[in-house]
């Protein structure tokens, strides 16, 4: 071998070194930073998780749904249930208490007696809460979406929570369904899904009307 040659087997772990190191660059590096910059520039509010904020502060996510529930009575139980606070719109029910680390269904059938227990429970519980009769509480109030975390509900069942809502904020219920249409969202491109209204969005709409 010359002097100063490089062994052939060297010569291409160098080059294998080198497209490693750029394709790192490439990938690792300029590609995120790219669609990050576009998405921040064209797509900012999704692209920083929905987030919505109130004094500056990030509250919620309207990509999220939570509860809306009451203080505990003793904090320490977790056992202790929820209980709905009538000054808030309510979502629909979750299987795994809106808790992102427990996301999923309950995987149960039509035809458990089980599921057609809860929901005749659940029907009962809506329409006292809300103080409507039974046949009229909508069937996304006693059924969980599928993630448990859908931040959604339909406009009957916002619709049907606005007097509860004005009589807990002492507001006219002309100005609570107001804000419920406002938020009413089409179908996307005009076929696709349901009508809808982000809860989440309600009520943090509902805060800025004033003191409960």
């Amino acid at each position: 071998m010359a002097p100063g040659a490089v062994p052939s087997a060297l010569r291409r772990h160098l080059a294998a070194l080198r497209m490693l190191l750029v394709f790192t660059v490439i990938t690792g590096l300029a590609y995120p930073l790219l669609v990050t910059g576009i998405t921040q520039a064209a797509f900012p509010h999704p692209a920083n998780s929905s987030l919505l904020t109130t004094d500056g502060r990030p509250v919620a996510s309207s990509l999220i749904g939570q509860n809306f529930a009451l203080p505990k009575k003793n904090p320490r139980d977790p056992d202790e249930a929820l209980r709905p606070d009538p000054a808030w719109f309510q979502p629909r029910p979750s299987a795994g208490g809106y808790d992102p680390l427990s996301s999923g269904a309950s995987n149960l059938g039509p035809n458990s007696t089980v599921l057609i227990e809860t929901i005749r429970e659940r029907r009962a519980a809506v329409a006292a809460f809300d103080g409507v009769p039974p046949a009229s509480v909508p069937p996304d109030a006693v059924t969980a979406s599928g993630s448990g975390l859908d931040p959604a509900i339909s406009p009957a069942y916002a619709y049907e929570q606005v007097d509860r809502v004005a009589r807990a904020r002492h507001l006219a219920p002309a100005r609570v369904a107001g804000l419920v249409t406002r938020h009413v969202q089409e179908r996307v491109l005009g076929f696709l899904g349901q009508r809808r209204v982000n809860v989440v969005e309600l009520n943090h709409a509902l805060a800025g009307l004033g003191p409960r």
